[in-house]
């Protein structure tokens, strides 16, 4: 089912073109989400999730290996291709119930961003770069996302973006 989800996105009429997305999680939470086919943003808020649509790409970026807690990772841990369907509600008992996506996880190596830093517009000539991924979850360029799919390894053909 992956193989074809790693081709360019189709663009049938009236249908948008792909977006391009990072989202911010300990690789803990990342590697559940890589299991289970989903993603999950922002802990579990439906707005962020919402916005993704089948099609779209999500890059996840780790902080670290467990939320507050654990060993630095500051490197993107997962890429994949957003399914269709529509986003939906997952009970995790205690009354948590997060809003989630299937998503087409690829196979993909960790991709440090440190050597990243000058490349991508969003962390670009900041010397506080880590500031941007406070948002948990945030739309790239084409560019950005090509840049992170190659240093992890990825070919995946997609590469245009909806009109903001």
């Amino acid at each position: 089912r992956c193989r074809r989800a790693i081709g360019a996105p189709a663009h049938a009429k009236g249908r948008a073109m792909t977006a391009f997305w990072v989202g911010v999680a300990s690789r803990d939470h990342v590697m559940k989400g890589v299991a289970g086919g989903f993603c999950q943003l922002s802990h579990g808020k439906a707005s962020p999730v919402e916005r993704l649509k089948p099609g779209d790409r999500i890059v996840y970026y780790s902080p670290r290996e467990e939320m507050r807690a654990g060993e630095p990772v500051q490197a993107f841990t997962a890429i994949g291709k957003v399914l269709p369907g529509e986003a939906y509600r997952a009970d995790m008992g205690g009354g948590f119930k997060p809003v989630r996506r299937d998503v087409c996880f690829f196979k993909a190596k960790d991709a440090p961003i440190k050597p990243l830093l000058e490349t991508l517009s969003f962390t670009r000539g900041r010397r506080s770069w880590g500031y941007a991924f406070r948002r948990g979850a945030f739309r790239i360029e084409a560019d950005d996302y090509r840049a992170i799919a190659k240093a992890m390894g990825v070919k995946d053909k997609a590469q245009n973006s909806r009109e903001q």
